[in-house]
């Protein structure tokens, strides 16, 4: 594979992406800036963070930035092959999605302008649990360290989800046993 002859991804870019993940208390908006910072920075098409439903077998975008509606409303994403791939921890580069058979909705890819797609997988510890993807409207595969800072990225992005949710499992269990009368919390 042949990457880019220079990286996109500047130092200033890179700190201030990674330094809202470490910050940031709303999730949503946490994504929201992500998908916006990492369009800026890269000067791509769009972005977007889904995360994996392993009850459903299924990817659901939480947030999305230059990408139509129509385009984001096209049909559910299944777990075909690119995300077979995706589920064994790897970046997925597709430079021209016309001719990559594991794009799934191809048809509305071009129509949309986009060319060239690539997608980095979102890790808590050692468990996928979402993928970030990058819509580009020419063909492009990212220079190799691009794709190395958004995998370290990626990874502190997974953290941050698994402690948000704990949090609110902690909140939860904090609320349920507020909620017990005294004489049951005795000797706890």
């Amino acid at each position: 594979m042949k990457y880019s002859e220079n990286p996109r991804f500047d130092l200033k870019s890179y700190k201030a992406i990674s330094q809202a993940i470490s910050t940031y208390e709303d999730l949503q908006l946490l994504f929201q800036h992500l998908v916006e910072g990492i369009c800026r920075s890269f000067k791509i098409k769009g972005s977007s963070i889904l995360l994996y439903d392993e009850n459903e077998e299924q990817l659901f975008r939480v947030s999305s930035h230059g990408l139509s509606d129509e385009y984001l409303h096209k049909g559910v994403i299944y777990m075909d092959d690119e995300y077979q791939e995706f589920l064994k921890g790897r970046v997925i580069v597709v430079d021209d999605l016309t001719k990559d058979s594991r794009v799934q909705y191809v048809k509305a890819a071009t129509d949309e302008g986009i060319v060239a797609i690539h997608s980095i997988p979102i890790w808590s510890k050692n468990t996928i649990i979402g993928i970030l993807k990058n819509y580009h409207s020419n063909s492009i595969v990212p220079h190799e360290e691009d794709l190395d800072s958004m995998s370290v990225l990626m990874h502190q992005l997974g953290l941050v989800i698994e402690l948000n949710g704990l949090r609110n499992l902690v909140s939860s269990v904090k609320s349920a046993m507020e909620s017990l009368p005294s004489h049951l919390l005795s000797g706890m």
